[in-house]
């Protein structure tokens, strides 16, 4: 009697496993984009040792953006960020014109001497090329 009980209970539960499986995923579908930058605060100097908060303003392109973080780059000194979103895809997308401005931060730890470069995705020029906005922060004595 108890092995046919455990035979029961272990073919219920493989059924209820291969039931649950589904093929078809109704979640939606999304891509990462780059947003433009459209103005950076940053402070005039940095002081090794310490950290800076910078603030980034962007405007979402449409409805179907979300701010997803940013994408970064480190060469030396040369600091690239450029500013990413999650884009639904096969959505009803509306394009937003002149949209509210909006703020994401970020903590910066000064740990080098001499200057920071720091380079934000602006956006493609006519030709097709990436253009930053570009900062030099000078580092200074403690």
């Amino acid at each position: 009697m108890k092995k046919l009980v455990s035979i029961v209970l272990l073919l219920i539960a493989s059924l209820l496993t291969f039931s649950s499986c589904t093929i078809e995923d109704d979640s939606p579908n999304y891509r990462f984009e780059f947003i433009p930058v459209e103005s950076v605060e940053l402070p005039e100097s940095f002081e090794i040792g310490k950290s800076y908060e910078i603030k980034v303003h962007y405007r979402l392109p449409s409805n179907c953006h979300y701010y997803d973080g940013f994408y970064y780059e480190k060469d030396l000194n040369t600091r690239t960020f450029a500013l990413q979103t999650k884009v639904i895809e096969g959505g009803q997308c509306t394009p937003i014109e002149d949209g509210e401005l909006k703020e994401a931060t970020f903590d910066f730890f000064v740990n080098n001497n001499g200057s920071y470069i720091f380079k934000f995705y602006a956006g493609e020029t006519s030709t097709g090329e990436n253009s930053f906005l570009e900062y030099e922060i000078p580092v200074g004595p403690r």
